[in-house]
């Protein structure tokens, strides 16, 4: 008797799994456009400044064939463009569905055919293509002669795999932390990542302006043997008739093209066949009371002033909105004033950017809460319960910003070497501070409005004349409130006979920023009571 034994189906190939996820790819990019015609304009938007950008970047790098320095320039650009494509997944990657093969997880599936399909697929994409550009140029700019074109185009193909390759490589690795909500926040860096990109920029390009290219040369011979730096570097080389050392180049980027895939396999393998453990918490048993008094909880007031603060803090260490414009205000209140000073041209006076960026987070204070504001307001039946929640939210902003901005105002000192300077530059900065609390505390119950927990609007639709009143008349008012100060200061450092006189304005400064902190929050207390029906309408709304 035989028994019959059905026959085993053929798991997918490389060749027949890569136009499915290419064909993949397509379909989730036009399907995510269908859903709305704002997504749709956005996208389109968007790509038609990449393209752009990508045209005038490939001329630009055209018009350097024959300059002296040109490969040092482009080995430079090589580098960073790896940068970005390494940095990206960490930023964008729960975002892009194509980038999570988790989503693959129960298909019949092997490692290698899946690496190779979605290595094809990840080459379809603007990212791809304005890469693939740069390299292009790259070729039209160093190459001269028929084996240095040889040498380009095999160069360039495997710079754009390695570039692709190691964006894939870092999204797998942190995968499991990309799609849990911790992973999420990452995104919120990319903001600081950009403002201190953009002062680099800004730095390097006056730099360049100055000193010219040749300063690039020596850090351009030491990536000239880092991929993908080395397939530009095997172009100069071959340009140059030194064959072996572009053959020895071009065998390190494809090595390091090896590597990566292998890597990459080695987390694919792992993500498929691995329990996701990623979001099991260790066990604790202490009691709830125990746990809830460790850390900073254990050294703020008791009461409902203490509450306050921790609440407060809390948002802003959980809570992705607030986080981001905390992020955002301390990256800026740092970078604009330590890269004036870095550059030379700044003053101590720029560091008044740190309190004044941090001190824009006092404004529309219950709107940061959303619709969870209704608990709050159900403990608020007083002036004086509004007085002491409106204190405990100005106390816990207090405790970030004083050391904030006396850092930053010590740091640019230090950096200009300007220490006559640091007590009115203090003192104006506590002015500055103190007029911030009480306008933000007095428009925060005056102009309430809702922020958005989804998408990445900051004021709900409907109120962004609200948002305008609030944080731009709040900010003319706390300008207008800083004028004795700023008077004092401007005389202080004109006059002769104010030199002795200016440390004077660090204290003056200190207590003319607590009063007006206090006489705010005690003006905003009653109307704040008075108006908790509207201000809990305006923060639900959207």
């Amino acid at each position: 008797m035989t028994t019959a034994t059905a026959p085993r189906a053929a798991l997918p190939t490389a060749a027949s799994l890569t136009p499915v996820l290419v064909r993949l790819k397509l379909s989730l990019l036009r399907n995510g456009l269908r859903q709305s015609g704002g997504r749709k304009a956005a996208w389109i938007a968007s790509a038609v400044v990449v393209l752009l950008f990508t045209a005038l970047q490939t001329l630009g790098l055209i018009a350097l064939r024959g300059h002296a320095h040109a490969d040092a320039l482009i080995v430079l650009m090589a580098a960073v463009l790896a940068l970005g494509w390494a940095v990206m997944p960490l930023f964008s990657g729960s975002g892009d569905e194509t980038l999570d093969p988790t989503r693959l997880v129960m298909l019949p599936l092997r490692p290698q055919p899946l690496v190779r399909a979605l290595l094809v697929s990840s080459l379809v994409g603007i990212g791809p293509l304005f890469t693939l550009c740069v390299f292009a140029g790259s070729v039209v700019a160093l190459a001269h002669g028929a084996a240095a074109f040889v040498v380009g185009v095999i160069g360039g193909v495997l710079a754009l795999l390695v570039c692709v390759t190691l964006a894939r490589a870092v999204a797998a690795a942190n995968t499991r932390l990309l799609t849990s909500r911790k992973g999420r926040d990452l995104a919120v860096l990319s903001g600081l990542v950009i403002a201190v990109g953009a002062q680099l920029v800004n730095f390097g390009a006056q730099r360049l302006g100055t000193g010219g290219l040749a300063q690039l040369e020596p850090a351009a011979d030491v990536l000239r043997w880092v991929p993908p730096g080395t397939a530009v570097g095997a172009m100069a080389a071959a340009s140059d008739g030194r064959y072996g050392t572009a053959l020895a180049q071009l065998a390190l980027t494809a090595a390091a093209l090896v590597l990566l895939l292998w890597v990459w396999s080695r987390h694919l393998t792992r993500l498929m066949t691995s329990p996701d453990g990623s979001t099991l918490a260790a066990a604790d048993d202490r009691p709830a009371r125990e746990r809830g008094s460790a850390g900073l909880a254990r050294w703020l007031p008791a009461g409902r002033t203490g509450t306050t603060m921790e609440r407060t803090l809390r948002y802003v260490w959980r809570d992705p909105k607030t986080k981001s414009a905390w992020v955002t205000a301390l990256a800026i209140g740092l970078i604009v004033p330590v890269f004036n000073a870095w550059q030379g041209t700044g003053s101590v006076y720029f560091s008044c950017f740190a309190a004044g960026m941090l001190g824009i987070q006092m404004y529309n204070q219950f709107g940061q809460d959303t619709s969870a504001f209704w608990l709050v307001a159900m403990t608020i039946s007083s002036s004086r319960d509004a007085y002491v929640e409106l204190r405990g939210r100005a106390l816990a902003l207090l405790l970030v910003t004083l050391p904030y901005a006396t850092l930053v105002t010590v740091l640019t000192t230090a950096m200009l070497g300007d220490w006559a300077a640091l007590p009115p530059a203090l003192g104006l900065s506590f002015a500055l501070l103190g007029a911030m609390l009480a306008t933000g505390a007095w428009t925060s119950a005056r102009f309430p409005y809702s922020i958005p927990q989804e998408g990445f609007k900051n004021v709900a639709p409907g109120q962004v004349g609200l948002a305008w009143i609030s944080i731009v008349g709040g900010m003319v008012g706390a300008a207008l409130l800083c004028a004795p100060v700023i008077a004092a200061t401007i005389w202080l450092n004109v006059s002769a006979a104010g030199e002795g006189w200016r440390w004077l304005l660090l204290p003056a400064g200190a207590a003319y920023g607590g009063a007006l902190a206090l006489l705010g929050l005690r003006m905003a207390a009653p109307r704040t009571a008075a108006r908790l029906p509207e201000i809990l309408a305006a923060v639900s709304k959207g």
